[in-house]
């Protein structure tokens, strides 16, 4: 298991149809050789799951990748009113040009592309 920094970008959506660099998120999650995350790192170190949301015209957002009733969501406040739910997670494969689906809070859901996936600096 390695702790990884990925970077997403929103991908193709009929708003843009080309996908867009101005919407990112920055994640920091803990990856098996497999690629998928490794649940376990997170409970040992949940204060290293982390997301910074960068959004064009907006503020950039920090918070945590945490485990919900549902499955993984991004928070950025204690609550759930702005959770943001990814999309079967555990099963995802955490590599590059691998796509993601995350539920913004609007309840907009939207498929982003791991543009990068490397290792964290410690």
């Amino acid at each position: 298991m390695t702790w990884k920094t990925i970077r997403l970008e929103l991908a193709r959506t009929p708003d843009f149809p080309e996908g867009s660099t101005s919407r990112q998120y920055i994640l920091s999650l803990p990856v098996d050789d497999a690629g998928r995350i490794d649940a376990a790192a997170i409970e040992a170190e949940p204060a290293r799951a982390t997301v910074r949301r960068i959004w064009d015209g907006e503020p950039d957002r920090h918070g945590y990748v945490i485990r919900t009733e549902r499955g993984w969501a991004l928070s950025y406040a204690v609550g759930e009113d702005d959770d943001e739910p990814i999309f079967h997670l555990e099963t995802h494969r955490i590599r590059k040009d691998e796509y993601l689906t995350l539920t913004e809070n609007d309840g907009e859901v939207q498929p982003f592309r791991i543009a990068e996936c490397d290792d964290a600096q410690s």
